[in-house]
């Protein structure tokens, strides 16, 4: 997640990006689970946003063992929502790599994901072919050319079998675009149901026509039967 063909690196836009789409969700319950050669929650679902973006803001390379555990970071997450009563139950998962450890194989996940009515949007992060990588040495940082790789597949996979959809950030505006893609496609219409107390105004003219009536047909045969 160091690469930079994603400004400044890969790590930092997403998070950046990934703020700003909390932003644009002020009424969303939201978590995050982080995943490396091993995953952990950072922050279980939550509607206090502050002290998610802070957490956020703490997410370093290096916090977790070397390595790429897809289907163990979807897992995790997939466990954290699955009891949610929301009527939309979404993930976003979010790699730059292939699966290379863990104990559960993204497809199982994803399996499980669809079990459970979850949605998974998936997002490959990497140029296409090779991309400039900061490695440290005696001599400072020197950047070398590495090969991309991301399992496109696999991602594709899981977001199809749980009615999501793949996504490819080749750049940093390009992940701007899928996160508001996203935004757009999980908006929830709310339904305001209106109701009206309605007071019954027609009475008095009611009970008055009545009296008239009345009236008249005593008047009728009475008073004026009377008269010549």
């Amino acid at each position: 997640m160091l690469a930079e063909d994603l400004k400044p690196n890969r790590i930092e836009a997403a998070k950046n990006v990934a703020e700003e789409f909390i932003d644009s969700r002020p009424n969303d319950r939201i978590g995050l689970v982080v995943f490396g050669g091993e995953s952990f929650t950072q922050c279980p679902l939550t509607t206090d946003h502050s002290v998610l973006k802070n957490l956020f803001a703490g997410i370093q390379s290096g916090m977790l063992a070397d390595g790429t555990a897809i289907g163990e970071g979807l897992g995790t997450a997939v466990n954290r929502i699955r009891n949610s009563k929301a009527k939309s139950k979404v993930i976003i998962l979010l790699t730059d790599g292939v699966n290379n450890v863990g104990a559960i194989a993204p497809e199982t996940a994803g399996e499980i994901a669809k079990t459970f009515g979850i949605r998974v949007y998936t997002i490959g992060v990497g140029t296409r072919g090779m991309a400039p990588y900061p490695f440290k040495t005696p001599f400072g940082i020197q950047y070398q050319n590495v090969e991309v790789q991301i399992d496109e597949p696999v991602l594709k996979k899981i977001a199809d079998e749980t009615d999501g959809k793949y996504f490819r950030a080749t750049n940093t505006s390009k992940l701007k675009e899928i996160y508001t893609e996203i935004d757009k496609l999980e908006k929830t219409k709310i339904d305001v149901k209106e109701f009206h107390n309605y007071t019954e105004e027609f009475y008095p003219f009611a009970i008055a026509a009545l009296l008239f009536l009345l009236m008249d047909i005593i008047f009728r045969y009475t008073l004026f039967k009377k008269l010549p």
